[in-house]
């Protein structure tokens, strides 16, 4: 009769995958901000609105663990799981309110490309994490993983690039400073999405 009436696994799974579609609005309007820079107060306001979303996700998960007896992954991994994957939405938050602070009404094909990476990897941390409830896509989640791990390389590589070429031809120092705080804060982004990847790789290896 007791055991009834502990709590076993409870929604982490649903959580996980309501968390991670905020991520991916944050994403897509993150990646049209950098395009389109003059509407950097609309595309900004999403991904508040996304982030905000986001938050109530994490306390709610928090809180569901401090209830659940028995969880379905180990409870440390849940905790840095939800954790990381708030990282990552913080980190596009960052990106959208420096493009609004610094006035930033310009961008660059090297920006362009680096939100283009940040949107892939987070369509992709979804995918992860949409399959972690059955251990046995196994194969499937480490292979994506791995494509996570792969565009976080493609971000440093073009984060590189895009340095080299701003000290190089930027003339406007302010600019330069600018242009420079985007880049790392995009290749930044992936930097989570690849902690978030990492954490999942850990949980498919530790149940497998």
């Amino acid at each position: 009769m007791f055991a009834k009436l502990i709590p076993r696994e409870g929604r982490f799974f649903d959580l996980f995958n309501s968390h991670a579609a905020q991520i991916v609005e944050g994403s897509h309007a993150l990646r049209e901000l950098i395009m389109h820079p003059e509407a950097a107060q609309e595309r900004a306001g999403r991904i508040d609105a996304a982030e905000r979303s986001a938050d109530k996700i994490t306390h709610e998960t928090i809180a569901l663990l401090h209830r659940t007896f028995i969880t379905p992954i180990d409870r440390d991994q849940i905790h840095q799981l939800i954790n990381t994957m708030d990282d990552v939405l913080d980190l596009i938050q960052d990106v959208a309110e420096s493009m609004v602070l610094y006035d930033i009404r310009q961008t660059t094909p090297e920006a362009h490309e680096l939100a283009r990476i940040c949107e892939m990897s987070c369509d992709r941390l979804r995918t992860v994490v949409g399959l972690l409830s059955d251990l046995r896509e196994s194969a499937t989640i480490m292979k994506t993983c791995e494509e996570i791990d792969r565009l976080e390389s493609d971000a440093d590589r073009v984060l590189r690039a895009a340095i080299s070429r701003l000290f190089r031809d930027e003339a406007d120092v302010k600019q330069l400073i600018k242009l420079r705080t985007i880049y790392e804060l995009l290749e930044l982004v992936t930097d989570r999405a690849e902690d978030v990847a990492n954490i999942v790789e850990g949980i498919v290896i530790e149940h497998s």
